[in-house]
């Protein structure tokens, strides 16, 4: 199952690997013409940024998925949307697993990785009550999507977008095939659709070990700490995001400010907007239309993200959890991080600075190069949407993705496959050694510096 030279790599660059192999593979098979509707392909490159877009779950898109590719292409995509919200190791797992293949430590170590377990043992177990929680719950999405689906287009397309909307929704990926309106901004009104999607976007969110822990446990003092912070983080995030976008766009009568639209919707839509912009993609009101605050909120919002081994992508709630509770500290003078009557470790907070410090690095880059290449007529916070979208693999658009250079569009494949393998996955995953290798051995004395 490993080779030779895979037994030399560290588990994150097996990662990073992985990813990568099922991206080239899936822009192979969409390059095909059976991909395509017309017959004809399409292109290599408009292959590779889909492929990409969704094996990282993004969701961003140059080509109109419902109208553009043939059913075997939007199968295809499907497949890949599957694969990388579970994650390759997931999937790889399950096959050996049903071929009556052992399990090695090695192969244990990768998944401990892709999966965020601080333990080896019950890997495999947990692997398959994710495959068992992720066929229940796309199932029962499926269901009551197509409920609403099957009245407007027929038993058989009907079936088909339950399907494929309940696995884009909990894979985190935004997707669509809604072809008659910008992602499902037709259902906008639609109580069972917008309500399903959103369920479907959190439970894929808060990441498989807390559905888990939820299951398992059922009563919140018995739930792991991390349980616990990815609980409280997400429900802060979502009430919070959704009283400011309303209170941002109430007045604004292209979004939520519209005199058409029922006060419910209005509600739903801020809501709505609220969950799906930290990974989902899909859409109920124009983000070309925000306000120039609401996407402020929008792009924050984006690069906090999903949560750890959740199917979305971002620095994390846990992250944004330890560098706030850090701050607090330092400003209120406490020398230890403590959550829920638990301290945590220094190293936990050095991880989590790097990944932030990391994160933005990322962003800033990429949105310097796409301004560089990018015509003046093009706004600089849709540019800046784009990359916090693509880093925190959330796939809302401004509409600008199918318009953009094909440099930029290299970038942003980049930007997507670091914002879901994870700004610090891929950089251990990229370094030469590990720092402690050596200097662990010896300290220097200590000093001071001014900072601030």
């Amino acid at each position: 199952m490993v080779t030779a030279r895979q037994k030399k790599m560290r588990p994150a660059q097996i990662l990073a690997l992985g990813f990568m192999g099922i991206i080239l593979a899936g822009t192979l098979l969409l390059m095909l013409p059976i991909s395509s509707s017309t017959g004809l392909g399409i292109g290599a490159v408009n292959a590779l940024f889909t492929s990409t877009s969704a094996v990282c779950v993004t969701g961003l898109t140059v080509i109109e998925v419902g109208r553009d590719l043939s059913l075997f292409g939007q199968i295809v995509l499907l497949a890949l949307i599957q694969i990388g919200g579970l994650g390759f190791m997931t999937m790889a797992t399950t096959i050996f697993l049903l071929l009556g293949k052992r399990i090695t430590l090695r192969e244990r170590l990768v998944m401990q990785e892709a999966l965020g377990e601080f333990r080896l043992t019950g890997l495999v177990r947990l692997t398959r009550n994710i495959l068992i929680m992720t066929v229940c719950i796309e199932l029962c999405g499926a269901l009551l999507l197509s409920t609403r689906f099957v009245p407007i287009y027929g038993w058989a397309k009907g079936l088909y977008y339950g399907v494929f909307h309940s696995i884009s929704a909990f894979c985190n990926a935004g997707f669509d095939l809604v072809v008659e309106s910008e992602s499902i901004i037709a259902f906008q009104n639609d109580v069972v659709v917008n309500f399903t999607i959103m369920g479907l976007i959190i439970l894929g969110g808060i990441g498989f070990s807390v559905i888990y822990d939820i299951v398992k446990k059922r009563k919140f003092k018995r739930f792991s700490l991390h349980t616990k912070v990815v609980l409280c983080v997400t429900v802060f995030l979502i009430l919070f995001g959704a009283v400011a976008f309303f209170a941002l766009e109430i007045d604004n009568p292209k979004t939520l400010g519209d005199p058409d639209m029922p006060w419910y919707s209005k509600g739903m839509g801020a809501l709505f907007q609220s969950v799906t912009v930290r990974t989902a993609g899909f859409n109920t009101i124009s983000q070309d239309h925000l306000s120039l605050s609401s996407k402020i909120l929008s792009m924050l919002l984006m690069f906090i993200g999903a949560s750890p081994a959740s199917t979305g992508g971002g620095v994390k709630t846990t992250t944004f959890a330890v560098v706030m509770l850090l701050v607090y500290n330092t400003i209120a003078g406490k020398p230890n991080l403590n959550l829920f009557k638990r301290r945590l470790s220094p190293g936990i907070a050095q991880r989590a600075l790097s990944i932030i410090v990391i994160s933005i690095a990322i962003v800033l880059i990429s949105a310097m190069g796409m301004s560089l290449v990018e015509p003046t007529s093009i706004p600089s916070e849709s540019l800046m949407y784009e990359v916090f979208s693509a880093f925190g693999t959330v796939g809302l658009s401004t509409g600008i993705t199918a318009d953009l250079h094909v440099v930029s569009k290299f970038i942003l494949i980049i930007t997507m496959f670091f914002g879901r393998v994870g700004p610090l996955t891929l950089t251990l995953a990229l370094a030469l050694r590990q720092s402690h290798n050596k200097s662990a051995a010896y300290k220097y004395p200590e000093d001071r510096l001014m900072v601030g």
